[in-house]
């Protein structure tokens, strides 16, 4: 990926106090895309932008295109709702749930991948949210949910295990972009993050 489609995906927020204006424009030419990078590796992108051999400095935005990306927040949103998900009998719900998901429903429901145990304030935590995004007609209000939780659980992890993935998942998204608390366990998400890696791998 060229810095110029890198900054494409970066959302305004993160560049300051710049006018939005002046970005498309700094976006444009290649001395806006430099001092826009400067601006990006001196803090948020400090480690995704660091120097490194072989494959470069952005090697993770490489990896992990926003498509990507947004499927393995998906998955480990489905999956840190897990508890609430499973504890859903109704068949309206369950099948509204099916529908919407597809392979992270069922995702959620592999108790091979997590066995789901949380402490009771967090069940019930998911437990009223799903039931608030379920309470809406369209999907929208579900994938919101799921995909809140799930850039939480990338972002906890990643932060010390793929801190240039965590950066490049972070500035996708607006700077105050509310995180959920997460509670996912490293394994489960090593299995889940491992699957989607070799997905990218293989396109």
């Amino acid at each position: 990926m060229t810095m110029q489609a890198l900054l494409a995906e970066v959302d305004p927020s993160w560049f300051g106090e710049l006018d939005p204006a002046l970005l498309p424009p700094a976006r444009g030419s290649r001395l806006g895309r430099r001092m826009l990078g400067r601006w990006l590796a001196s803090g948020p992108a400090a480690a995704l932008l660091a120097p490194s051999p072989g494959e470069g400095a952005i090697a993770t935005t490489v990896r992990w295109s926003r498509a990507g990306l947004s499927a393995l927040i998906r998955d480990l949103g489905a999956l840190a709702y897990a508890p609430a998900i499973r504890a859903e009998v109704r068949r309206e719900p369950v099948r509204r749930l099916k529908q919407a998901l597809g392979n992270s429903y069922l995702l959620a429901l592999d108790n091979t991948v997590w066995n789901g145990r949380v402490d009771p304030a967090v069940g019930k935590r998911l437990s009223a949210a799903l039931e608030t995004a379920l309470a809406a007609h369209e999907s929208d209000a579900l994938f919101a949910t799921l995909d809140r939780q799930g850039r939480a659980e990338l972002d906890e992890w990643a932060r010390g295990s793929e801190p240039a993935l965590a950066e490049w998942a972070r500035l996708q998204q607006p700077q105050e972009a509310p995180l959920d608390p997460a509670h996912l366990p490293e394994k489960p998400i090593l299995r889940v993050y491992a699957h989607h890696q070799a997905r990218s791998a293989a396109r």
